[in-house]
């Protein structure tokens, strides 16, 4: 049975998957109330779980190490409460070797090695060099979609990276090549990003261990 996980919960996991980010941002993540994601953040701070800083005129929420490891500690709980944990291991599984396509179509879009530089940037003047690169997002794209139905079949705020990528890939063919791995837009790359960490913190697994 596919379970709503708490606010509370919510809002700390979304610290984790967004990595830095400012209160409004952590409320969008999952729709949830400002107000009231605003009061979990300070609640989660007073518990040492999460910490406010402030840099070149930008300010965010970033989880302190106590916080990842109660985030994980409630995701784990969490997970062996609907008896999916088998199930998220298995698309796990099945997800690592698209996250070698991703991670390739990436580097593809950023480097365009020639024969006097095999790190030479991509200037995008090869329309059929950024024409195969979005052609393989494109069979990402589709390979994920029984994937994320199986996630969301777990637990319902895994829901939403497929349409998410699917915005993403749609507005780089549109011409918008930044949307294919720009950090700071909700691009391909950074839904990926949030996906496999989303992934590797549901599964208590450690990011530099895994591919």
């Amino acid at each position: 049975m596919t379970r709503d996980s708490a606010a509370d919960l919510l809002v700390l996991h979304a610290v984790r998957i967004t990595g830095f980010a400012d209160t409004p941002v952590i409320a969008q993540r999952y729709g949830l109330d400002a107000a009231e994601t605003k009061e979990a953040l300070l609640d989660a701070e007073a518990w040492g779980w999460v910490e406010h800083t402030s840099f070149a005129g930008t300010g965010g929420w970033s989880l302190t190490e106590t916080g990842r490891a109660e985030n994980e500690r409630r995701l784990a709980a969490e997970l062996a409460g609907v008896g999916g944990a088998d199930e998220v291991r298995d698309i796990y599984r099945e997800f690592l070797p698209l996250n070698a396509l991703l991670l390739q179509a990436c580097t593809d879009w950023q480097l365009r090695p020639n024969v006097g530089d095999r790190l030479a940037v991509n200037d995008h003047s090869d329309a059929a060099w950024d024409a195969r690169i979005l052609y393989d997002l494109g069979g990402i794209e589709r390979a994920l979609l029984p994937l994320m139905d199986r996630l969301g079949g777990v637990l319902t705020r895994f829901r939403g990276y497929d349409t998410r990528f699917a915005a993403a890939l749609a507005r780089a063919r549109a011409g918008e090549g930044g949307w294919v791995d720009r950090t700071d837009v909700d691009s391909c790359h950074r839904v990926w990003f949030e996906l496999h960490e989303d992934l590797i913190a549901t599964l208590g697994l450690d990011r530099h261990t895994e591919p």
